[in-house]
């Protein structure tokens, strides 16, 4: 009896704590997603501003490309390459050496980062003329457009070393289980964007030239909120003088490949912006205002989930946990698929009535209007795979494995690229939207390919009993959806905002109801289970 006592207890203890990281996985996740639907609306008010004030014309895409341009390379290298491989580093190093010497780590790499980012950023901005020839070809046959697009480039760039800063903070943030400060920065970006819209209209300045002043200064504002919050937490990352560590050469030697192992989705965009620079004017703004649509359950579910599972991974990697692995993996896929395909299915039935109520004013024409949602439709299937995407590389990032993922972006990119080149022709943008769909497809299938083959447990018995059931509530509630909005096609097509706007949130009411509804009947995902994730976990001993 006392033999199996202590085997129960040795069973039961690493259970009961993977359940205890679990909730806190889960609450972190609803901290970060609720901050991030509070960004998305945020953004959603900046892009209806700017579709009134610009509408889809060549001022618009001018400022499209300045705005894309420091996002990008956010994007690869501060948020996807940096954030990926700095929070294993830093979990590893506070859990070998130490609070003070990972805090000194977080200084060294501050000093890398700017070392290396303001000259990068006082090249580009010098040679913008010449960098806007290859990332914008077609500007040449509209000089107007071209030299109003490297104005705006050279003021936005700045925002790349203020951005990558915060990145850095949020990350230690994060490392820290601390997630809220990094989550909300975006929503301060959004609201001195908005605020911009108001300042510029009674002194008569030019609304392109505003934004772009007011996105460095959004900047300059969301380094001290991290320093304020890191100061709250009783963390600190200082800026020391540059100095090549270990553990400094081996981040910057898993940057570069990081680059492209978390930015894949991003060199698609940077492609896609080339490629649509040849198109007519206002292309780059309809495939913009789409991916804005698109972007909106990326960021609330796919940041987010990235976001909060690495530390989770990082830490059972430490541990070498095996059943915490997978059960994390596991719980991260379900919430994904359970909140990604739907998100797909709406975008992709309800694409018209959405762009309709929300970008349909002012400069945006009906027609802009119609373009943007075809692309919507064409963007929408991508999401699911970019979910997994960012599932499928946190478990290598946890593992200090950036050089795999590479791999495998670097097959997603040529994809994109081939598609894209084929599709270009008959589909126009629409074409540039579905390429970038089918690559993130190719990505996410290829690094679960290669995950499957290395026999990691990656999934439980739970998420394979319910994934044909979340499958099956998707289409249900797809056909709800389609079924309401032919038979309340008058009221959505209302000239009268508040009219169309209703009718669309009744719709999509309706619709999120009978999803609900059909996942607890079909036991895909329980209603008891939504709620037990706003229980505060208990913290473990």
């Amino acid at each position: 009896m006392r033999c199996q006592a202590t085997f129960d207890l040795r069973f039961a203890l690493p259970v009961r704590l993977t359940g205890q990281i679990f909730m806190r996985f889960a609450h972190s996740l609803l901290t970060v997603s609720g901050l991030t639907i509070l960004s998305r609306l945020t953004g959603f008010l900046r892009d209806t501003l700017m579709a009134t004030f610009l509408g889809a014309g060549p001022l618009a895409d001018a400022y499209v490309v300045a705005q894309r341009l420091p996002n990008v390379f956010r994007s690869l290298f501060a948020e996807g390459a940096f954030s990926a491989a700095f929070v294993p580093l830093y979990t590893a190093e506070r859990h070998t050496s130490g609070p003070h010497e990972a805090q000194r780590f977080a200084g060294e790499s501050l000093a890398a980062l700017v070392a290396v980012l303001i000259p990068f950023s006082a090249l580009v901005i010098l040679g913008m003329p010449w960098v806007l020839c290859v990332l914008a070809p077609g500007f040449h046959d509209t000089p107007a457009t071209y030299e109003t697009a490297v104005f705006l480039c050279r003021i936005t760039f700045i925002y790349l070393l203020l951005i990558s800063v915060t990145v850095l903070q949020g990350s230690v943030l994060n490392a820290h289980g601390r997630f809220a400060p990094a989550a909300f920065s975006p929503v301060v970006f959004n609201l001195v964007l908005i605020a911009a819209f108001f300042v510029a209209s009674p002194f008569a300045w030019p609304v392109a030239t505003a934004l772009a002043v007011a996105g460095v200064v959004a900047g300059v504002f969301q380094v001290a909120l991290l320093a304020w919050s890191c100061h709250r937490a009783g963390v600190s990352v200082p800026l020391l003088r540059p100095h090549l560590s270990h553990a400094t050469r081996r981040l910057l030697r898993q940057i570069v490949p990081g680059a492209f192992g978390a930015g894949a989705s991003q060199i698609n965009l940077l492609l896609s912006t080339i490629l649509a620079s040849t198109l007519a004017p206002g292309a780059l703004a309809w495939l913009f205002y789409a991916d804005r649509l698109n972007q909106l359950p990326l960021g609330v579910i796919g940041v987010a989930v990235a976001t909060t599972l690495l530390p989770i991974l990082a830490q059972h990697v430490q541990t070498n946990n095996t059943e915490g692995l997978r059960h994390a993996t596991s719980r991260a896929l379900e919430f994904c698929l359970a909140l990604g395909l739907p998100a797909a299915v709406g975008l992709a039935v309800l694409s018209q009535p959405i762009v309709h109520v929300l970008f349909e004013h002012g400069a945006f024409s009906a027609s802009d209007a119609a373009a943007t949602a075809t692309a919507l439709a064409a963007y929408a299937p991508g999401i699911p795979a970019f979910f997994l995407v960012r599932v499928f590389s946190a478990r290598f990032f946890a593992r200090h494995d950036t050089k795999t993922p590479v791999k495998i972006a670097l097959c997603a990119v040529g994809a994109n690229l081939i598609l894209a080149l084929l599709f270009l022709g008959p589909l126009g943008h629409i074409g540039l939207a579905l390429a970038n769909s089918i690559a993130s497809w190719v990505n996410a299938l290829l690094l679960l390919r290669l995950l499957r083959t290395r026999k990691e447990g990656l999934t439980d018995q739970r998420l394979r009993q319910r994934q044909p059931r979340l499958v099956l509530c998707t289409a249900f509630m797809g056909l709800v959806a389609g079924t309401s909005s032919f038979l309340a096609q008058p009221w959505l097509v209302s000239p009268h905002v508040l009219v169309a706007g209703s009718a669309l949130g009744a719709i999509i009411g309706l619709a999120g109801l009978v999803y609900i509804l059909a996942l607890h009947v079909t036991g895909a995902f329980r209603v008891s289970e939504a709620l037990a994730l706003f229980r505060r976990p208990k913290k473990a001993a």
